[in-house]
């Protein structure tokens, strides 16, 4: 008789152990991240696959939730032709939970953005995104979850580059005064407090768990306001979720205690999705998921009926392309660091179009290449997505070299503020350490040394410091400032067109007689910029 007891209690225990399994599973947390999006949603990993990702593995634990680190709503057609709406539609049916806005949610404007962050149903969280006025961040700072009996809290921060990597004046009133604040003091001491002060505040409030939620990026950005640096000087976060600077990592650094942090970043447009997993005896793993499941059809149907939506708008021909005009060469982003036949091709479009001297057109305005064969305004938009509409000043020598210095100042390090030309030639003596000071809003103040660029060359003739120049180029760094370009303040504004690049690309093509490619055939260029390493 004991002997049957004994094999009903064995028997007992099996079928207990095997239902306790899934909860034993069911108290690890997953964490599912994507950053930099720049509306990719159908280009690599299909966001619909994401969103049937995060149900499958809700099925066998519905402890899982989905933040996004920033810059999605811009990037292609499909943002700007909406202004971001369709993005935010897209990304309400997938179903994340938590989402901070990087530098480019702010591109369409600030009213554009205060109307879209009610729309975006799990919220927008900053907490150095700042009303100067006030001192109050416009956004919350932080929100906690409860799964399983754990508290995780998300902190949003936003990257102060924004003031300069957006549009600055979105962020000034009508006298030109700076009236929010990203935290962006050089030595990033105002940052890191704020951060600190919205982490020890989840903590009080009972977050066994702190993820930072950042725009924050690594390589590229500026050093006191990278993710690592947020690490080392912070306390109380067990993982950093980054973005910014579009690079695929998952790494460990240390804080300001020498404690471990985990920091990911998942690339841009979709191309990995990040994992974390918060396991039940409280350590944190990180991993970038390259693979997933066929899409979830109710979501894809709403990205292809808002593809298509852009593509009747946009699948007009304007010519043809003999070469392939790029952005990167040799897995760097060239066109911020380099000459490309992409930027003499477009900044020789707007010389053309406003018949100026001189045209400057920033490296961060190029988002993909122009693949050889027919042009479509559907692929100049997904090359040049901002729709910016151009501008004339008239720009001294000096000023114009300013301006020129400060595109040099990062190189080797990508810079989106680098500058692209036509009309003049240029070297950068990249032996030379930059001398240039920035203000606390990344604003130009001065060159206070020896420059880096030399031998400015003006349809063929020295750069006069004192001669007035006519220089077009995008509203953007033209008339607001953007990439910190505070030397042209002041300064004539002789046109301020409502013509946009797309259409100065277009019109520029058909002028050539709908071809393009003579003149244009080396990816490097003609040899407008040279550098000088050895």
């Amino acid at each position: 008789m004991n002997c049957i007891i004994r094999k009903r209690l064995v028997g007992l225990f099996t079928v207990l152990g095997l239902f306790f399994l899934p909860l034993t599973a069911w108290a690890e947390v997953v964490v599912l991240h994507t950053n930099d999006i720049h509306c990719g949603v159908a280009q690599n990993l299909h966001i619909a696959q994401l969103a049937q990702y995060k149900h499958d593995l809700m099925k066998k634990n519905p402890n899982v939730l989905l933040v996004d680190a920033g810059d999605a709503i811009q990037g292609e057609p499909l943002g700007s032709l909406t202004e971001g709406a369709a993005i935010i539609r897209i990304m309400n049916s997938v179903g994340y939970d938590f989402a901070i806005p990087g530098n480019h949610e702010y591109d369409f404007g600030m009213t554009r953005f205060l109307e879209l962050a009610p729309q975006q149903k799990c919220g927008y969280y900053s907490c150095n995104f700042l009303d100067k006025r006030t001192g109050n961040p416009l956004l919350p700072s932080y929100k906690i979850f409860t799964l399983d009996g754990k508290k995780i809290a998300f902190v949003g921060v936003t990257t102060p580059e924004t003031l300069i990597s957006s549009t600055p004046v979105f962020f000034q009133n009508d006298e030109g005064k700076f009236i929010y604040t990203f935290c962006e003091d050089k030595d990033g001491t105002n940052l890191y407090a704020h951060i600190q002060a919205a982490v020890d505040e989840a903590r009080a409030e009972g977050a066994q768990f702190v993820i930072l939620v950042g725009h924050l990026g690594t390589n590229g950005a500026i050093s006191a306001w990278s993710s690592g640096a947020v690490a080392s000087h912070t306390t109380g976060i067990n993982a950093i979720i980054d973005g910014h600077s579009h690079e695929q990592y998952s790494r460990v650094d240390k804080n300001k205690n020498g404690e471990d942090v985990i920091v990911a970043q998942t690339g841009t447009k979709l191309a990995t999705v990040g994992k974390i997993v918060i396991h039940d005896d409280g350590t944190l793993t990180s991993e970038l998921v390259r693979e997933l499941p066929p899409p979830d059809p109710a979501v894809k149907a709403i990205v292809d009926e808002e593809l298509q939506k852009v593509d009747e708008t946009l699948g007009q021909p304007v010519g043809r392309m003999e070469v392939t005009l790029e952005t990167d060469i040799d897995g760097v982003r060239r066109v911020r660091c380099g000459e490309t036949n992409l930027g003499d091709f477009v900044a020789d479009a707007v010389r053309a179009t406003l018949h100026t001297d001189v045209a400057l057109v920033n490296g961060g305005s190029f988002r993909a290449p122009i693949p050889e064969g027919t042009v479509t305004y559907k692929s100049l938009a997904t090359t040049f997505p901002f729709s910016n509409t151009l501008v004339v000043r008239s720009i001294s020598g000096a000023q114009l070299l300013d301006a020129l210095e400060l595109g040099a100042m990062n190189y080797p390090e990508e810079n989106g503020g680098f500058m692209q030309v036509s009309g003049l030639t240029y070297t950068i003596d990249a032996r030379i350490p930059s001398s240039v000071k920035l203000n606390e809003q990344g604003g130009f103040v001065e060159v206070a040394g020896e420059r880096r660029v030399k031998d400015v060359m003006v349809d063929g003739e020295p750069l006069d410091l004192t001669e007035d120049y006519t220089v077009s180029g995008t509203a953007y760094i033209m008339r607001n400032g953007g990439n910190g370009i505070t030397m042209f303040d002041g300064t004539p504004i002789l046109r301020d067109t409502n013509i946009s690049d797309l259409d100065a690309i277009a019109e520029f093509i058909k002028e050539n007689g709908g071809v393009i490619g003579e003149g244009y055939e080396n990816p490097t260029g003609e040899g407008r910029i040279t550098i000088l390493t050895e």
